[in-house]
Order: structure tokens, then C-alpha cells, then sequence
């Protein structure tokens, strides 16, 4: 095992968990998202979403780590697409897996800088 493994073994579970995010921040980053969204008329729907998620990703640490997001609206858009199709062949019962399949989506984006 290396020596900076090693290090982060014995690290772990030591730093702190916050949020440093604001409530100014959070309802301006709403009503642009927003903005945005009644403008296009959805299409730009999964931008707001990944600019929203960002956000709070960014102003989020985990003991001692803070997180960062790699997701980008075009490749939610894709997969917004693709949910939408399997929604319509399956006569809407694909809908109730599409929360789950975007939180796995962000899970997926999320990582520690």
C-alpha cells in the first residue's frame, strides 16, 4: 500500500461535513433556472437542473472533501430523451423509475475534488 493511501486511510472520517451555500445564492440560481426553463418551454429543463445540482454540489464538503459535479446538460438531455421514449412505449409506467434513474445520473457526475 502506498504511502499516500495510507495517509488517506488514516485521514478518514476526521474532517467535518457543511454546506456552504447561501439562501440568496440558492433562490437567484431558482429563478434563473426557472427563467430559463419558461423561455425555451422546457427544452431547456435539464439545463436549469444540472445548474441547480451544481450548486449545491460545489458548496457541499464531506469530512473534510469537498465535492465537485461533472455532469453537463447535454448529456442529461440525452437521457431525458431516452426516458421520455421508454415512458411513451411503456404507456407512461417507465415515469415512476425516471427520479431514480436521475438521482443514479447525478450520483454518477459527483465526485470529490
Amino acid at each position: 500500500m502506498s504511502a499516500l493511501n495510507m495517509e488517506s486511510l488514516t485521514n478518514y472520517g476526521r474532517g467535518e461535513s457543511y454546506f456552504d451555500g447561501s439562501l440568496l445564492e440558492y433562490i437567484g440560481w431558482c429563478l434563473v433556472g426557472w427563467l430559463v426553463t419558461v423561455c425555451t418551454l422546457g427544452i431547456c429543463y435539464p439545463w436549469s437542473i444540472v445548474m441547480i445540482y451544481r450548486w449545491k454540489v460545489e458548496h457541499t464538503v464531506v469530512e473534510g472533501r469537498r465535492l465537485r459535479f461533472e455532469g453537463t446538460a447535454v448529456s442529461l438531455f440525452g437521457q431525458w430523451i431516452k426516458w421520455f421514449l421508454l415512458s411513451i412505449i411503456t404507456l407512461g409506467i417507465y415515469g415512476f423509475w425516471v427520479f431514480i434513474k436521475l438521482e443514479q445520473w447525478k450520483t454518477k457526475n459527483t465526485y470529490f475534488q
